[in-house]
């Protein structure tokens, strides 16, 4: 399946989505931009939105819907032990650093603890995944500003209402929700669809 056919298919199953069609592939093509540049991908949320961070690095670093067999050329180690990976699409979930984000907020500031990720992370040309459902979370806001300063690529997945992530992102899907839980709902077919069309692009063949 192609990615303009898994794009495509977003719309059929989740008609009201058309609404952000063009940011949704505003986005795709900043991601697609991103890995073609050997980039990364960053990934915060809090709360239902950490989880969602979480689950797409699991959908890039790894097989999704294709099996992603490493390149032969690419076997010039340890042979055993590459035959048994996947190829992978580089991206790191900033709030999985238990050790890292309780350090940062008993000495600093929680609401900057994604922030410094961003920074001492972030390369101009990567991307930044920003997830929060009221496009408020100062945490979040706040990874966002230095993923500017950084040269990092900022992609955000809000709800419908205007707020300072869609303000400061460089590309900023507002989903046609206000309800947590129904933004939530319509955020993971959307990630779902990047990750799938990213991953034809990179692995179809």
């Amino acid at each position: 399946m192609s990615s303009n056919d898994i794009f495509s298919e977003l719309f059929e199953r989740y008609p009201a989505l058309g609404k952000c069609e063009a940011d949704i592939y505003r986005a795709y093509t900043v991601l697609k931009k991103c890995y073609d540049g050997n980039g990364k991908v960053l990934a915060c949320g809090n709360g239902g939105s950490a989880a969602d961070a979480d689950h797409i690095v699991g959908e890039l670093m790894k097989g999704f819907l294709l099996g992603r067999k490493i390149n032969d050329k690419a076997l010039n180690g340890d042979d055993e032990i590459l035959m048994h990976l996947q190829d992978a699409l580089p991206a790191v979930s900033l709030d999985s650093h238990s050790a890292l984000l309780t350090a940062f907020s008993n000495d600093l500031d929680f609401d900057y603890a994604y922030a410094q990720q961003v920074y001492g992370l972030g390369n101009a040309g990567d991307v930044l995944i920003a997830l929060s459902t009221s496009g408020n979370s100062a945490s979040v806001v706040n990874a966002v500003r230095a993923a500017g300063a950084k040269g990092v690529v900022s992609v955000g997945i809000t709800g419908s209402k205007d707020s300072k992530m869609s303000e400061k992102c460089d590309v900023c899907i507002k989903l046609p929700e206000t309800e947590t839980f129904k933004i939530q709902e319509l955020t993971l077919p959307v990630y779902h669809c990047l990750c799938a069309m990213l991953e034809a692009d990179f692995f179809e063949n």
